[in-house]
């Protein structure tokens, strides 16, 4: 009986449990608790899901236009034919860089061309290497395809002739500011040297130490003069070099005019007696005499520079500077003498192998008179061979086999 009662109330325990919904099941419990969780989750999936699709859309005609604008003739051409308005960054970026070029290239010139300072030179080197930077990003693929592109729905401001004119600016400018650049370095280096001379001078205790200083000096002057009076160191130091000279005639005096003119007339005789060893034993080929005639012009322009305020030193330079252009003179004569007669020669060569390659291996039918017409031909070129050349003794052997074979052809 106890047994029974125990089991009825296990049923009506489990019933009740069932039936009254206080206590509902366990799986049921699981799934609501899992559609919680799982609703964000689609939420999130679904804004992921519009990003995506969003940036594939944006993507797609970005990459298209990218692409489109690649460099790339087998791409470019078929979108410049079909679809041009896709090339309108590459239209957009050239114009700019193009504009960009055209006002630097132009203040660059106003800055080194009329340059009052190495700071405007400066200024104007940075503003050529921007200009060079536009340039420089100019494709030489739209210059070649596409300079002349203009569209309803797009101007143009790229010229191609434009583009010339500055790229070929931008090299003369460049040319001009390192010109510009290596006599501000020469300017500077010869004014630090002249102040070093100078300085040594008057510090100088024995006489040899003046000479050094001196001569220091005096090359330091002659430096700033080849300074090239374009540029603009040229021109500062055009303005000062009276005043650098007229100090270095106060402080040496004479004496440094003095060893100047001596070593003037010096090197002249070095170059002198450089000729005139050359010259000896001729003949010599024309090379030769070319390099003793720069010789003798070499020693003639050191003569040239002897000023005329010293009596003395200007009468020896001219006695010498008469002496060496008659040896100029004769050298240039007989230089001109062994360029005829080697000319000479060789048209006689030549008229020998025509002669030679006319004959016929038969000699009944040999023209005796356009042979001996040939061969008068020959001497007369043969015997325009001077003597004292080196193709003298060649054409006095050809000249005496010409003379016989004429004789012969005459006593047959």
């Amino acid at each position: 009986m106890s047994f029974l009662n125990k089991l009825n109330w296990n049923i009506l325990r489990k019933n009740s449990q069932n039936s009254s919904g206080i206590y509902p099941p366990n799986n049921s419990q699981q799934t609501v608790v899992q559609s919680r969780h799982q609703s964000p989750a689609k939420a999130k999936g679904g804004i992921g899901t519009k990003l995506i699709w969003i940036t594939i859309l944006i993507g797609i005609p970005v990459g298209v236009i990218w692409v489109a604008n690649l460099p790339y003739a087998v791409i470019r051409r078929p979108v410049v034919q079909n679809a041009p308005v896709l090339l309108l960054p590459s239209y957009i970026n050239v114009d700019h860089h193009y504009r960009q070029a055209l006002v630097t290239v132009e203040q660059a010139e106003q800055l080194i061309e009329k340059a009052t300072s190495p700071a405007d030179l400066a200024l104007g080197e940075q503003k050529l290497q921007q200009a060079q930077k536009h340039l420089n990003e100019l494709p030489t693929w739209f210059v070649s395809d596409l300079s002349e592109y203009r569209y309803w729905w797009y101007d143009r401001h790229f010229s191609i002739y434009g583009f010339n004119a500055s790229r070929r600016l931008v090299g003369q400018l460049e040319a001009k500011v390192f010109q510009e650049k290596n006599a501000q370095t020469l300017l500077a280096d010869n004014m630090q040297a002249l102040l070093n001379a100078k300085q040594q001078y008057q510090q100088a205790t024995t006489v040899s130490d003046r000479k050094t200083a001196i001569a220091t000096w005096q090359t330091a002057l002659n430096q700033l003069e080849q300074i090239p009076s374009q540029t603009l160191a040229g021109k500062t130091t055009r303005n000062q070099l009276d005043d650098y000279k007229r100090e270095f005639k106060e402080v040496v005096g004479l004496a440094a005019g003095n060893e100047r003119i001596s070593a003037l007339i010096t090197a002249a005789r070095q170059f002198s007696w450089q000729a005139a060893k050359a010259g000896q034993n001729p003949p010599h080929p024309v090379s030769e005499w070319r390099q003793i005639e720069h010789l003798w012009e070499e020693a003639i322009e050191r003569l040239k520079d002897v000023p005329t305020n010293d009596v003395a030193g200007y009468a020896q330079a001219q006695e010498l500077l008469a002496i060496y252009e008659s040896n100029l003179g004769q050298v240039k004569v007989r230089r001109q003498a062994e360029a005829d007669a080697v000319e000479a020669l060789s048209a006689a060569q030549r008229e020998i192998e025509n002669l030679l390659a006319s004959i016929p291996d038969d000699s009944q039918t040999l023209d005796r008179n356009r042979v001996s017409s040939q061969l008068q031909s020959i001497i007369n070129q043969l015997e325009k061979v001077q003597n004292g050349t080196t193709a003298y003794l060649k054409a006095q052997e050809l000249l005496l086999s010409a003379n016989n074979k004429l004789k012969q052809l005459q006593t047959k």
